[in-house]
């Protein structure tokens, strides 16, 4: 298995403690809990003119920080034979800055996707079901933790999960970045900028996901429920209207002795949309600024595609990298990005006397579609970006951050980032954003 720096929660790849099988070591149920808070606040950055959403400065309006508080619980039991089920309720309260989402591609902290709430709320994260079917190969013991009950598995197995949950639980999952609770914090780094994945404005979905592990393959399939209406909260349970469908194959290596995977995904996207040419096209027949809400249509597609690399170069450092990409015709269903590039290194504290320390240095540059440009040149709005006019140049983003361990399971993460061209703005910034992070494990 990849080294592991710092560990998702959320993620539904087991961590594999033993090559083979351990009697006595079967868990029928397990508790575990997570809460982690993030506070940020950002530099007075140059802005000649704002809009509608715009990530303002402070002269703006916009020098209060952004927070987020979350709180997490992992339930789990056996039902029979190779089933398991899973319920997380969750608290959450926290604030973007301006008290809205907006003005940036990869926005600075993944925590954000589950809205502004403030006093907290209340709801379930994920209640799910997972039933495995054994394929042979050999067995080998999975390591209990958060939606992971300890036992044997067949090496070669069919895993299926239907219920809710996140689909960067099972997809674009990465050793050294892939969770802005624990690692990098940015859109843009800890997943695959272009994704558009299937969620609800907490950054949940419904559906069923299947797997398929064979030695050092594993091909997973699914789909997933998106919301009626984009960004919201409303899925269409169905999903025969609004519906997202995804296939990644990921294949595990040994590099020079070193373990390392390589992903590739696809993605369709069927729903509820608006075409950003279709709002240009309206706004010049009625001489008013186009808008993509106006010429929403049901049964709209939409795809991309994506690669995700991991590579541990010793036992203690890590590099990654991600190319995602899609049409960008469409507006978003996540994060209005139609093609990244990111990559980074994860560097334990060994050297210097602290091995559960993790320093991580990360780079990510995204771009948008010529037909979403000439869209904001017009003056247009789109789901997260629009400053009312546009000098257009891609958005970078470096994130540097180090995570302490201060007591047992309760780590201190310091955080840095850069970005520079906020929303594809060459007018606008640089804008750098500094951070503090507590991340406990229960």
């Amino acid at each position: 298995m990849p080294t592991v720096l710092a560990e998702s929660p959320v993620s539904d790849s087991a961590k594999v403690d033993s090559s083979v099988s351990v009697e006595g070591k079967t868990e029928q149920w397990s508790i575990h809990g997570q809460s982690t808070y993030i506070v940020q606040q950002k530099n007075n950055f140059k802005s000649p003119y704002y809009g509608q959403n715009s990530l303002l400065n402070k002269s703006e309006g916009g020098g209060g920080k952004s927070y987020t508080l979350s709180a997490t619980a992992f339930l789990g039991a056996r039902l029979w034979e190779g089933a398991e089920v899973y319920w997380n309720p969750e608290m959450f309260e926290g604030t973007p800055f301006n008290g809205q989402l907006v003005g940036l591609g990869g926005f600075q902290n993944g925590e954000l996707q589950k809205g502004s709430y403030a006093p907290p709320i209340y709801y379930t994260a994920r209640a799910f079901i997972r039933q495995t079917f054994g394929l042979g190969g050999g067995k080998e013991h999975i390591e209990g933790g958060p939606n992971q009950l300890a036992g044997n598995l067949d090496k070669n197995r069919i895993v299926v999960s239907y219920g809710k949950f996140a689909t960067l639980d099972f997809f674009d999952q990465n050793s050294y970045s892939h969770d802005p609770r624990t690692q990098f914090q940015n859109f843009a780094l800890f997943s695959m900028g272009a994704y558009g994945y299937a969620a609800d404005s907490k950054g949940y979905t419904y559906g069923v996901v299947a797997e398929w592990y064979q030695d050092d393959w594993i091909l997973k399939a699914a789909r997933l429920a998106m919301p009626t209406i984009p960004n919201t909260a409303q899925l269409d349970y169905s999903m025969s209207q609004d519906y997202g469908n995804q296939i990644e194959l990921t294949h595990e290596h040994e590099l020079w002795g070193k373990p390392g995977a390589v992903r590739a995904l696809y993605y369709q996207q069927h729903a509820y949309m608006g075409n950003y040419q279709n709002a240009i096209n309206q706004a010049q027949q009625t001489g008013g600024t186009p808008d993509v809400t106006g010429v929403r249509r049901g049964a709209q597609s939409s795809w991309g595609y994506g690669f995700n690399i991991e590579q541990a170069i010793n036992d203690d450092v890590g590099v990654f990298g991600r190319w995602s990409w899609n049409p960008g015709t469409t507006e978003t269903q996540t994060v209005d990005i139609s093609r990244s590039l990111s990559g980074g290194v994860s560097i334990k504290g060994s050297s210097w006397s602290r091995p559960k320390d993790t320093l991580g240095i990360g780079y990510a540059v995204n771009g948008i579609s010529s037909s979403q440009i000439a869209y904001l040149q017009q003056g247009g709005m789109a789901a997260f970006i629009g400053d009312g006019a546009l000098s257009y140049k891609k958005e970078q983003i470096l994130e540097t951050f180090y995570s302490a361990k201060v007591y047992k399971e309760l780590f201190i993460s310091a955080d840095y980032q850069r970005i520079a061209n906020p929303a594809y703005n060459s007018a606008r910034g640089p804008v750098n954003f500094f951070g503090l992070r507590a991340h406990i494990e229960m």
